[in-house]
């Protein structure tokens, strides 16, 4: 496969520390002949090791700032960006609504559908969407219904945000009368699950079919995110991978209208999930595999699926560049990953 050793132009929003994550891209670019050219932006650049290694970097709002879309726009535009990937949860929503404005100047969104991005933003819809189509997950509550009636629950559980992501305002319910009277933001219930923990990357081609999916195991992790882990060829997980996909990608058709599943109706132009995504899920001993967790873009255990070859971000590359998507099956069992702090200097 060779791309002519053409430069492709890729922008990292919300880049901070995935300094691994662009590097990812570098040698997956380099695989395909192409040269990768990264821009990076964030809140404060010079503060940020991901902008601090890349080509261009530049500042940006918040997410939330009125004027995001149009400055990332703007540099799209001008820069000749191909690729954008965003990094965390917060600008999916936004981004994906947007995501028909960046491909008028040229640039792939790394998005799913807003469908989509609806459903895993919102704990208490990923596990409704995901049960009704038999994935198996944890027994699921909102925290004030369990408050005014606990005696269908056999406590500890556990207790998180409906919204939260990097493990923010968690904890565990040793009993009733451990539920607060009030919480700053909706909360969920669930059944505490034990065993060991697994992250799943899965990657999507442009049709919506999955083409891979690598489970590894969650040796220790910090701050919400691996530190140590190990990839595991577990065909359950595989499984539970491709159900998945099929439920997101059913959200996404059936919200277009009551003929988008017709097929003499003419095929949606992109699917409902698609590229990355990844899931975690607690093997327990008694209940098995139970999914609780879905983020639509890169995890931060990412770079241990690249180097077991999954090959994600080269098939992205690909796509962008006129090239087959090759996302593969043939990744390697047994790859471990253990993290360290480094550092980048400059000045």
């Amino acid at each position: 496969m060779n791309g002519g050793n053409r430069v492709v132009r890729i922008l990292f929003t919300s880049a901070g520390r995935r300094v691994e994550l662009t590097r990812c891209f570098r040698r997956a670019a380099e695989k395909l002949g192409l040269r990768a050219e990264v821009h990076a932006c964030d809140l404060q650049p010079e503060l940020s090791a991901a902008c601090l290694e890349a080509e261009v970097a530049f500042a940006v709002p918040r997410c939330t700032a009125p004027d995001y879309v149009e400055r990332l726009l703007e540099h799209c535009a001008r820069e000749k960006i191909a690729l954008l990937v965003p990094t965390i949860d917060t600008e999916l929503d936004l981004l994906s609504r947007a995501r028909d404005r960046f491909a008028q100047v040229g640039t792939l969104v790394h998005v799913s559908a807003p469908e989509v991005i609806d459903v895993v933003r919102d704990k208490e819809r990923t596990i409704a969407v995901l049960a009704e189509a038999g994935v198996p997950v944890p027994r699921t509550a909102r925290i004030e219904d369990v408050r005014a009636d606990p005696s269908g629950w056999a406590f500890p559980l556990f207790a998180k945000p409906v919204g939260g992501s990097a493990s923010r305002g968690i904890g565990v319910l040793h009993a009733a009368a451990d539920i607060r009277a009030d919480y700053p933001e909706p909360m969920l219930v669930q059944e505490l699950l034990r065993g060991p923990e697994y992250t799943i990357n899965m990657y999507l081609d442009a049709r919506g079919r999955m083409r891979s999916a690598i489970p590894h195991l969650r040796i220790s992790t910090r701050a919400g995110e691996v530190e140590k882990g190990r990839t595991v060829r577990d065909p359950r997980m595989i499984a539970i991978a491709a159900d998945i996909a099929a439920a997101l990608n059913a959200r996404g058709l059936n919200a277009r209208g009551p003929n988008a599943g017709d097929l003499a109706a003419p095929a949606p132009s992109r699917p409902g999930a698609e590229g990355v995504l990844c899931f975690q899920l607690i093997d327990d001993p008694d209940r098995g595999p139970r999914v609780f967790e879905i983020n639509a873009r890169f995890g931060g255990g990412y770079p241990l699926a690249d180097q077991a070859g999954g090959r994600f971000a080269e098939s992205l590359l690909a796509r962008v560049s006129g090239l087959p998507e090759c996302a593969s099956e043939h990744w390697r069992e047994g790859v471990t990953m253990v993290r360290y702090d480094s550092a980048v200097f400059r000045g």
